[in-house]
């Protein structure tokens, strides 16, 4: 199983080689026909190079020869412009893997996606019953602790509201007879009826 990715780099590598060499031996071929100076006037034809003349006059040939050469020029041919091309790719191409540098990557990755999709797919199951939801600091019922708790009571750990019902709870102060009822003696409690657990 390790061979496989080990034979496609081996084999990725000698098409690469082979249309390298054939890319350079192309254009080796095509440099022969081409030339590195500027195209004369006429069409297609060249004229045979000539010899240039020597800068310093006729009298000072007999003297010596200069000290230091003059340095080269940059030749701005096409294998000249093609070498630069290729040094400077160099330095931007990403580098390569090893097979086994690969294979480790592949797993690590693989494994990440195994634990998300896990926690993604608990069971969960839809438990009825009735718990109150608790009033909170702000005076709105809380129904995601009640929903929690119903879960709870069923052996789950926690749980979404699905389904509430509400009902009015009065004090006894109100079966008085001939007392009138004020706004403090009766409250309205919420309660989860069925809930989302996991």
């Amino acid at each position: 199983m390790l061979d496989r990715p080990g034979n496609f780099i081996t084999q990725s590598r000698t098409q690469v080689a082979t249309v390298g060499a054939a890319l350079l031996m192309w254009m080796i071929a095509a440099g022969a026909g081409w030339a590195q100076a500027a195209p004369s006037s006429s069409l297609g034809v060249q004229e045979p190079a000539q010899q240039a003349a020597p800068d310093r006059p006729a009298s000072q040939q007999g003297g010596p020869a200069p000290s230091s050469a003059p340095a080269p020029e940059e030749n701005p041919g096409l294998f000249n412009e093609l070498g630069k091309m290729f040094q400077n790719s160099l330095s931007t191409l990403p580098t390569l893997k090893n097979p086994v540098e690969t294979i480790d990557d592949f797993n690590a990755r693989a494994k990440d996606a195994g634990e998300t999709l896990s926690r993604l797919a608990k069971p969960s199951s839809m438990v009825a019953g009735r718990m109150i939801c608790p009033v909170s600091a702000n005076g709105a019922p809380d129904c995601k602790l009640g929903a929690d708790k119903l879960c709870q009571a069923k052996g789950f750990k926690a749980g979404k509201s699905l389904n509430t019902d509400s009902a009015e709870t009065c004090s006894a102060k109100v079966l008085i007879p001939g007392r009138v009822r004020k706004p403090e003696d009766c409250r309205t409690d919420n309660y989860v009826t069925s809930a989302l657990c996991q």
